[in-house]
């Protein structure tokens, strides 16, 4: 995508064919699931500015507190913001809470692998409809 063989990150490809639980832009408005990932993700947000910033912090205070930091860190309560946002994200999967990262990554490629299949199929069927 790059020059030659460089490889480029491409922000409007990035996400298009990931998986989701819906398609980005039509989750079902109200859905308790969408809710429940939309207030576990503002917790998450919230939590960590709380600690970039904090109240009264000095300049030499501030330099330190990186999300790099943050991550290296990883204080208690960041590993339960990220553990709601997973089970909310989960349920939303119709997934148990207890998957692995290996179990979550190869359902997510299974999903992905279905849906290519079924735009393909859908494709093909369209294009053979559209002949004469």
């Amino acid at each position: 995508m790059g020059m030659g063989n460089d490889p480029r990150y491409n922000s409007s490809k990035t996400f298009e064919t990931y998986p989701f639980p819906w398609p980005p832009g039509s989750e079902p408005q109200g859905d308790p699931l969408v809710v429940a990932i939309a207030q576990a993700a503002a917790r998450l947000v919230e939590l960590r500015n709380n600690w970039l910033n904090p109240a009264g912090a000095s300049e030499a205070d501030l330099k330190k507190r990186t999300l790099t930091n943050l991550y290296n860190e990883r204080p208690t309560w960041l590993a339960n913001a990220h553990r709601k946002l997973d089970e909310a994200v989960f349920a939303a999967y119709g997934w148990p809470n207890d998957l692995s990262d290996e179990e979550v990554l190869a359902r997510l490629l299974v999903l992905n692998l279905t849906r290519a299949g079924s735009k393909a199929e859908h494709k093909e069927a369209n294009e053979v409809a559209e002949t004469p």
